[in-house]
């Protein structure tokens, strides 16, 4: 099984999109195929034996064409640059011609029109363009609608309009049949004609709308560097002396190339590095404005951009396994997918078509039995009004172009969201389960208390704090262990002493000689073993610190404890703010950790939480979550929707089994593909915005849905003409067709209006 997406132009509605699906689906092997009108990206589920011919084809019997090149998005955006300008095109020479046409057509209202101008032989020389040449696309998509037994927006307008010419065509040769009929020989060419104009200037606008929403995408691609500066080293890839350096364009950068960066240029790939340091603005990925110092054997991520200092990288991640291309990838995957709230707006559509023709065939024949004389004129402009005035594009942008819209913030936001469906569920969202390690916490132990003993003088006369630091840091620098790695950053700024007769004791800490003072570190234990003379004020503040959570480091100076460090791995600044907001927005928080009771309510407390799952192994985890979906909450009596916010390999269950997965994008790659939401950075603050982003995005979606369904309920059956009998008002159909464009736009526009929301 195969999950493939590429891309289609040439669609025009929301009804495009379901009838090339359909005809997917028929090609033998496909399993499921979905596609997104508003991304105009085509998502199918089949074998691993169909070919993409075989997609291709079936595709372009509809009139459509799909997209399976490497460079797919450079030839999209060629193609509908191009269609947009033949669409301009067509909008000016129709508008005009149209125009015309009703000035021709109303010689009693435009009087200043020489009589000569009104012959209905040249008002159909100015419509016959209009019709089949402006309105060519309608033709050939109804033609292959129907050789594949389906039909669309398209359909519609070809039928109505075609109506309304051939009628003024046949009244044109034959206006003596007409007369004897009792009716009146009248033309609308004009109808016709301003119809199609109007359709079409309604498509050129909501085509450069829609420009507009998948601009995130744009901008992610617009970050990437164009080229990288290679260093020639020897290698048959390149010709030269070994050691000079040539820039090449970044798709010839291949993994092991040793790459230069200089000061102020963008990093080309991801990879490590090998020589020199620098710092370097990593906002884009992470969100954070200050630079990130990196020295040898550090991580640097392509297309951020180095701010000082030059140095050399190997490349280790190159085209589409580089960070930006998976942000991008993840960000066009979510916009092509579909929400669930959008199945019922792809039913109606479904059926939406064969509906509006079968009601305006009704009522034709309900005006041209029962209407008022010229009744045969009344039934076709209903019959026309209705066809016209029709509109399940409307409906098919509801969803998409928020969804597009929403997505795409959320990426600028550093907030990536895999698919749609995560983005419908995080609003309803009522408990929240956060991992400690990395997630709450910076996931390093540091430093957070050092304390000397009050009456340090006597044991070291000539003593000052920096001196016994540098005595803790030289012993520390010898030991591995992750919290002598924590002292020895905190005291990185000390001297380095001589050091003799080191001692790792395993389970217990470190001893040796720094200047001849004999110093011994480690904890509560190693000073009973080697009877170290306590000190009462330290003791004191170590059974407050362990209360705390925090572990604890005596230090011992010729057999007399002088000294104690509390270590700890402390909360991310935005932890705390972030519980807060979330219990505001009437969110249960938990906190699970696989340490003690007593230490994960220490963090906890810090954090304002109360609920402390403690004791917890790694494979427990997704069990817990399990048991918190179906258990009531305090907001919520119903079992519950739960969102998991972990990093690390061990959290991967649990971001799989909850409703909405959300994994730091400092964490692990298993975590961060797992997840269906994605946090750059270290931002927890962000777990809030990505749940006001979805609230906000089903807002504009409902609100866009209600107003596509309310918009046909109410103008359909005035275009049939319910409202003549009270009041003798019909729907013109030029009005109709105007009606038809601005409901698109508006629900366009509405999805718009999401870019400029905060969240």
């Amino acid at each position: 099984m195969k999950k493939r997406s590429f891309l289609i132009t040439g669609m025009h509605c929301a009804s495009c999109a379901s009838n090339i699906a359909r005809v997917l689906k028929r090609v033998p092997g496909v399993i499921d195929a979905n596609v997104n009108y508003a991304s105009e990206q085509a998502s199918v589920e089949c074998d691993i034996n169909v070919s993409n011919d075989k997609l291709k084809d079936a595709v372009s019997s509809l009139g459509y064409a799909a997209h399976f090149e490497e460079n797919a998005e450079n030839v999209v955006e060629k193609e509908k640059k191009k269609e947009l300008l033949e669409l301009k095109e067509k909008v000016v020479i129709s508008g005009f011609l149209s125009i015309l046409l009703v000035l021709f057509s109303f010689p009693e209202i435009f009087s200043f029109v020489p009589q000569v101008l009104n012959s209905y032989f040249l008002l159909l020389i100015l419509a016959t363009p209009v019709q089949f040449w402006a309105g060519r696309s309608f033709y050939q998509a109804t033609i292959s609608s129907l050789k594949n037994r389906t039909a669309g927006m398209d359909t519609l307008i070809a039928i109505g309009t075609s109506a309304a010419y051939f009628y003024s065509l046949f009244v044109t040769f034959f206006p003596d049949v007409i007369s004897q009929t009792g009716e009146m020989a009248g033309v609308y060419f004009d109808t016709a004609s301003v119809i199609i104009t109007l359709i079409l200037l309604g498509r050129y606008l909501e085509a450069k709308a829609k420009a507009q929403t998948s601009s995130a995408i744009k901008k992610l691609l617009e970050l990437s560097a164009k080229t990288a500066r290679v260093v020639r080293n020897g290698s048959p890839r390149f010709a030269g002396e070994a050691g000079s350096e040539i820039d090449i364009p970044i798709d010839q950068v291949v993994a092991g190339d040793v790459l230069r960066v200089r000061p102020g240029e963008k990093i080309p790939v991801d990879g490590e590095i090998i020589e020199g340091d620098s710092s370097i603005d990593e906002s884009m990925v992470t969100g954070e404005s200050i630079p990130v110092e990196k020295k040898q054997g550090d991580q640097v991520i392509g297309s951020t951009i180095n701010k000082s200092g030059s140095f050399l990288f190997k490349a280790e991640k190159v085209g589409k396994e580089t960070l930006l291309s998976q942000i991008i990838e993840m960000v066009k995957s979510a916009q092509g997918s579909k929400a669930p709230i959008q199945r019922l707006a792809d039913v109606i559509s479904s059926y939406f078509v064969p509906i509006v023709i079968i009601l305006s065939v009704i009522t034709f024949i309900i005006w041209f039995d029962f209407g008022p004389a010229p009744s045969f004129i009344f039934a076709l402009l209903n019959f026309i009004a209705v066809l016209i005035i029709a509109c399940p594009c409307a409906l098919g942008l509801a969803t998409p172009t928020a969804i597009m819209v929403g997505t795409g913030k959320g990426a600028e936001s550093g907030i990536l969201i895999k698919d749609a469906q995560s983005l419908e569920i995080a609003n309803k969202i009522k408990t929240v389960v956060f991992d400690k390690t990395g997630t709450l916490t910076l996931g390093q132990p540091v430093v957070t208390n050092f304390d000397l003993m009050e009456e340090i003088e006597k044991v070291l006369p000539k003593y000052t704090s920096s001196f016994i630091l540098s005595l803790i840091y030289s012993l520390e620098k010898n030991s591995e262990h992750p919290l002598s790695l924590a002292v020895v950053e905190y005291a990185k700024n000390s001297k380095t002493l001589t050091v003799s007769d080191f001692k790792a004791i395993e389970g217990y800490g470190i001893s040796g000689k720094v200047n001849n003072y004999s110093v011994v570190i480690g904890n509560k234990k190693l000073m009973e073993k080697v009877k170290i003379i306590k000190c009462a004020e330290l003791d004191k503040k170590a059974q407050q610190y362990a209360q705390e959570g925090k572990s604890l480091a005596y230090v011992a100076i010729n057999k007399k404890h002088v000294a104690l460090l509390a270590i700890a791995d402390t909360l991310k600044p935005t932890a705390k703010s972030t519980v807060e907001k979330l219990k505001l927005l009437g969110i249960e928080v938990f906190m699970i950790t696989g340490d003690n009771q007593e230490t994960a309510k220490a963090i906890a407390s810090q954090a304002g939480i109360t609920n402390v799952m403690a004791h917890v192994l790694p494979a427990d985890k997704a069990n817990k979550v399990k048991e918190l979906k179906l258990k009531p909450t305090t907001y919520n009596l119903k079992p519950n929707l739960v969102a998991f916010v972990g990093d690390g390999i061990n959290d991967a269950p649990a971001l799989a089994i909850s409703d909405v997965g959300i994994a730091m994008g400092t964490g692990t790659d298993v975590a961060i593909e797992t997840a269906s939401i994605t946090i750059l950075g270290r931002d927890l603050n962000k777990v809030v915005q990505a749940i006001n982003l979805s609230k906000k995005t089903m807002f504009t979606i409902k609100s866009n849905l209600f107003f596509a369904f309310f918009y046909n309920m109410v103008l359909i059956p005035v275009a049939m003409g319910v409202l003549y009998p009270l009041t003798g008002l019909l729907l013109n159909p030029m009005l109709a067709a105007f009606a038809m464009a601005a409901s698109s736009l508006s629900v366009v526009g509405n999805s718009l209006l999401l870019k400029r929301r905060s969240i």
